[in-house]
């Protein structure tokens, strides 16, 4: 097979991971507590080396290099911007860590912070999740018990009463795996967060860190870029056929 048609198709494959991801991003630009994710390139090897056939520097053709592939999709945690809402159960963290919700015995960790409170007390997430305080229970507030606020260290106040939001931080945000458009699942241990740590905004929200201009301006130019791969595998597709054509007809 040409050389071009695998330096064009290894491009195009790159800039169609690009576009899933740059969709997926605008597809949750107002989803609380949503961090964006970016494709990363890297060089590609050509085919003949990526085989093994030959070697890195060996001064062979094969030294021209095969284009770009993607090396993988990374998410940045970067805090978005905080709003005031003024509703009792919307919850912000103001710096580094997440808040604990769990979903079938398994704790899954959140920016979002847009809880529901149920008629009989529970904080949930707004997909149903319960939330979970420092204590390793679900957080039940007493319907009865009257006014309740969250202080700026993130404790439930509500009379004499007083819960702590379980407000965790994984040893590295390189073990988390999105599960759900703002939920990670660590793959290693976490840690609560330093009593110093811990600063909740009551009554708002942290909103998605995606920004749709600069996404739209992305998806344009990956747009145009995968075009113009798939128009380079026509054209040397179509000059293979003529010469394959000619040699027949010879």
């Amino acid at each position: 097979m040409p050389y071009g048609l695998y330096v064009s198709a290894e491009g195009a494959l790159a800039q169609s991971t690009r576009m899933e991801t740059i969709s997926n991003n605008l597809a949750n630009a107002n989803t609380n507590g949503f961090k964006r994710d970016l494709a990363v390139f890297q060089a590609r090897y050509a085919e003949e080396t990526g085989r093994g056939l030959d070697l890195p520097g060996s001064g062979s053709l094969n030294d021209l290099g095969g284009g770009i592939e993607t090396a993988g999709v990374v998410t940045d945690y970067s805090q978005g911007l905080l709003k005031n809402t003024f509703v009792p159960t919307d919850m912000a963290l103001e710096g580094p860590g997440f808040f604990v919700v769990r979903r079938n015995e398994q704790n899954l960790l959140t920016r979002g912070g847009n809880f529901t409170l149920t008629p009989t007390g529970s904080l949930l997430s707004q997909d149903g999740d319960p939330v979970m305080s420092d204590e390793g229970t679900p957080i039940v507030i007493d319907p009865q018990g009257g006014p309740w606020q969250v202080n700026a260290s993130g404790t439930i106040v509500q009379g004499g009463s007083k819960l702590g939001l379980a407000l965790v931080q994984p040893q590295s945000l390189g073990d988390l795996v999105k599960v759900g458009d703002n939920l990670f699942s660590p793959l290693g241990p976490v840690r609560p967060l330093a009593p110093e740590q811990r600063r909740v905004l009551g009554g708002a929200l942290e909103g998605s860190t995606v920004n749709t201009v600069s996404e739209m301006t992305e998806m344009i130019e990956t747009s145009r870029v995968f075009e113009a791969n798939v128009n380079m595998i026509r054209n040397q597709d179509t000059i293979l056929s003529e010469l394959v054509s000619r040699v027949l007809h010879t």
